[in-house]
């Protein structure tokens, strides 16, 4: 049910240039500084979202060297897709479930 979905996943999600960078490491494994090139966004910028999205436990880091590369954790968005595949079959069903007014 999608009462189990942690809240800072959905709100890391909502920002359109998370929600891009989310597509991008999908994609392949990737440092700050091809995020910065793909997304134009700042670096400060860019290291504030990849925050939320870490603490979120979308994306897990991987040092090496003076870099970080980033790379999403497909677990945590099979389980989001299970949750929300599972809510769209309770809404298939819920116009036969219509409970009556007092």
């Amino acid at each position: 049910m999608l009462t189990s979905v942690d809240p800072d996943v959905i709100r890391a999600l909502g920002d359109p240039l998370r929600l891009r960078i989310v597509a991008l490491l999908a994609h392949e494994t990737l440092c700050t500084t091809h995020l910065v090139e793909e997304t134009g966004a700042k670096q400060a910028n860019l290291s504030n979202h990849m925050k939320v999205l870490r603490e979120a436990g979308l994306v897990e880091t991987e040092p090496c060297g003076r870099f970080t590369y980033y790379k999403l954790k497909a677990d945590v968005l099979a389980g989001l897709s299970e949750q929300f595949a599972e809510l769209a079959d309770s809404a298939r069903t819920a116009a036969e479930n219509k409970r009556a007014c007092p």
